[in-house]
């Protein structure tokens, strides 16, 4: 790993960067692929850099001794920084992540490796929004699309989308509240809604709609075009 993390960020805040998953509906360890020669779990690690002091890199929990070496050059990994391997899912992933976490640190950022293209500036606004007083917060896009439930293949009724948003990672959260939120093992598609389990503040924060999840093959196509063009 290398000798230490950047300065110029704030002491009392890590990050927990999840690419623990098996990528069945890609075909392999979407995580890992490349984006113009980079792997994209290395560009999620740098964008978290900007913000955390400290990262903790959640893997497979298959990986090899071999394969944590090599993720941890390609991510450029920081003295003080750790390798964990991940759950069977998503929520013990991020359970196993957090446990890698120093016990004083103040702000704790959850980002999926998937997601290459969260810029810096998103990062750091989900955190100001929790220094500012939230105890988490997410990015959040108005949903465009017209949603309708379903049973089967008949549509049962029109749902209004005013007051919906779809949401990204990063998401940012007071340390002891998601440690809290994670504390009776309960399983969750994102860690916000384990917060507001507990009847927590969860703020939104405007989303970015370059900041797609990469899930199919053919996604990587679309985001190697828009990281060509966006300027970090």
């Amino acid at each position: 790993m290398g000798a230490g993390a950047p300065s110029n960020v704030a002491t009392d805040t890590w990050a927990v960067v999840v690419a623990a998953g098996d990528g069945a509906r890609f075909g392999g360890r979407k995580q890992f692929a490349d984006v113009a020669g980079r792997p994209v779990v290395a560009m999620s690690v740098q964008a978290a850099r900007s913000v955390a002091s400290g990262v903790v890199l959640v893997v497979p929990s298959s990986s090899t001794e071999t394969e944590i070496d090599s993720f941890s050059a390609q991510c450029t990994l920081c003295a003080d920084d750790q390798i964990v391997r991940g759950g069977s899912t998503r929520a013990a992933s991020v359970r196993a992540g957090l446990e890698a976490v120093p016990a004083d640190i103040a702000f704790v950022v959850v980002h999926d490796a998937a997601r290459p293209l969260a810029s810096p500036r998103l990062f750091e606004a989900v955190i100001r929004a929790v220094r500012d007083g939230a105890d988490a917060a997410v990015p959040g896009l108005r949903v465009a699309d017209t949603l309708k439930r379903v049973d089967a293949d008949l549509v049962v009724s029109t749902v209004s989308r005013d007051d919906l948003v779809s949401v990204q990672t990063p998401q940012a959260f007071r340390a002891e509240v998601l440690r809290r939120a994670h504390a009776g093992q309960t399983e969750a598609t994102d860690d916000a809604a384990l917060v507001e389990s507990l009847g927590a503040t969860v703020r939104v924060v405007p989303g970015e709609t370059s900041n797609l999840k990469l899930t199919d093959p053919g996604d990587l196509r679309v985001i190697e075009a828009l990281a060509s063009q966006l300027v970090r």
